[in-house]
This record gives structure tokens, C-alpha cells and sequence, in this order.
């Protein structure tokens, strides 16, 4: 059996930039071990799984060792594989997911994804969390993530984490975030947890930002960047209990799976 696969940087305008997602388009599924073998395989922040329904896409992400229920970044791939190389002809796709009914919509240059907006609420200081960052936040909240905040864009480009720690938090990763200097706001994602130390662009983490900064600024429009050593740049706003997001993706690599020399 040969499946092919793309390469894609999302969140960039140009390859080497923005968060590499592999993307993978399926007839029909194939066994949850096998697809989890195919991502830890190609080791990337995450892979992404597809396959037609009749009312649009079934859509799946797998980091190198978990399947996770929301991913900005693959899906941001996976449309731009169908729109620009697959010739999806509508302007609007349909993703269903373990997170819901996604929509991804082209317009002018820019694809708009829908996504569920996660409130962070305010909580108490874990110590797994000062050791791990190696400093103390201003304050820090909690949904999917722990959301520290500190006090500037200097802070949180500095940070060198402790992953061995921040795998002991109860919480799926960490977010940094401060205001940003040419941006309302900068952030960084580490989840060592689910395999990703460092996370480039995270689109999941922006569902959690976008309205902790919506509260914080009194504003639903935000231009944000995430300060990885690859980096990348977001639009985001609020609307009600979404999260619009923005962004740009390149094809990096075109590729074949071979799987008939598997066990």
C-alpha cells in the first residue's frame, strides 16, 4: 500500500518558517495503530488524517505519541492541501472533528478557521510551573493549557524550559504569553507531555489566548506572534464562543508512504 503525503509549513508565507504539519488524505481509515505508527514515524509536531465524508472532511491530528482532540496548525495544512493542491473547487470546507464541526474558508490570500473558543479561568501558581520556566509568571490561568503571563515580549523569548518538570503538570502543555512589541501579545507552547517540546505556531494555544487578551485588552481583534525559534504570525478574534483564526501556509514536500514492507 503507497499513500501520499504532503509537507506543508503553516502559519508562514514562505517554506522554513511557521509550524511544519504532514498531511495525509485516506480513502478510509486505517487502523488507529498504524496511524499513530505513520506520525511517530515522521516525528513532526503533528500529523493530520483525512478522508471524505458527504458532508465534507473527517479530520484527525496525531502528535509523534498521542491523538489529540484540536490542532490549529494541521488544519490550516490540510486545507491548503485541498484548496491548492487537491482542487477542492468551494470556497468553504467542512471538517468534522473530535472537537466539533470546523470551517476553514479561503478568501483573499488568507485561510479562516472556526474554532471553539476555551476561556482560561485564573488559578493558583503550581510549583511543577516556577521550576519548569525557571521564573515566577505575573498570574497564571488554566483551560486546556496553563496560560502564564508575564510581563513582556524579553521574558518570554528568554525562557529556557525545564521539559522533565512541566511533564509533571497535571495539563495538557504550558503557554507564555505577554504583550507583544509590535503585536498585542507574543506567546510560546510547550507539551512535552504529548511529545512536542516545543510547539513553532500552535493554533489550539490561540483558542485559549485570544480570549484571556479579548478580557485583558477589551478588544475581539488581535494580531499576535508566536515567538518560537521558527516563529510565525496569527490574526485572531473573538466572536461570541469562537475563535477566528488567519493564516497563510507553503507546500514544503510532496511524498509517498510505503507501507508494504511493514510487519
Amino acid at each position: 500500500m503507497r499513500l501520499k503525503q504532503y509537507q506543508v509549513d503553516a502559519f508562514a508565507t514562505r517554506v522554513f518558517e511557521g509550524n511544519p504539519a504532514a498531511v495525509c488524505p485516506l480513502d478510509s481509515w486505517l487502523d488507529d495503530r498504524l496511524l499513530q505508527a505513520i506520525a511517530n514515524e515522521n516525528n513532526l509536531s503533528e500529523t493530520a488524517f483525512f478522508v471524505p465524508t458527504e458532508r465534507g472532511f473527517h479530520l484527525r491530528w496525531f502528535t509523534p505519541v498521542a491523538e489529540v482532540d484540536l490542532c490549529g496548525h494541521a488544519t490550516l495544512a490540510t486545507a491548503h492541501v485541498l484548496f491548492e493542491i487537491l482542487g477542492f473547487p468551494g470556497k468553504q470546507i467542512v471538517f468534522q472533528t473530535k472537537s466539533g464541526e470546523l470551517v476553514v474558508e479561503s478568501e483573499e490570500g488568507l485561510l479562516r478557521m472556526n474554532f471553539p473558543a476555551r476561556p482560561p479561568q485564573l488559578c493558583s501558581l503550581p510549583d511543577a510551573l516556577v521550576d519548569g520556566l525557571g521564573r515566577s509568571p505575573q498570574e497564571v490561568w488554566a483551560a486546556n493549557d496553563y496560560v502564564a503571563v508575564f510581563e513582556s515580549e524579553e521574558i518570554i523569548r528568554s525562557i529556557v524550559p525545564d521539559f522533565a518538570m512541566l511533564q509533571e503538570l497535571d495539563l495538557r502543555g504550558v503557554i507564555v504569553t505577554a504583550p507583544g512589541k509590535d503585536v498585542d501579545f507574543v506567546s510560546r507552547f510547550f507539551a512535552p507531555k504529548i511529545g512536542i517540546a516545543e510547539d513553532p505556531v500552535t493554533g489550539a494555544a490561540h483558542c485559549e489566548l485570544t480570549p484571556y487578551w479579548a478580557q485583558r485588552l477589551g478588544k475581539n481583534t488581535f494580531e499576535a506572534r508566536q515567538v518560537s525559534a521558527r516563529g510565525g504570525r496569527l490574526s485572531c478574534q473573538l466572536q461570541g464562543n469562537r475563535v477566528i483564526l488567519a493564516g497563510q501556509a507553503v507546500t514544503f514536500m510532496v511524498a509517498e508512504i510505503d507501507l508494504g514492507s511493514q510487519g
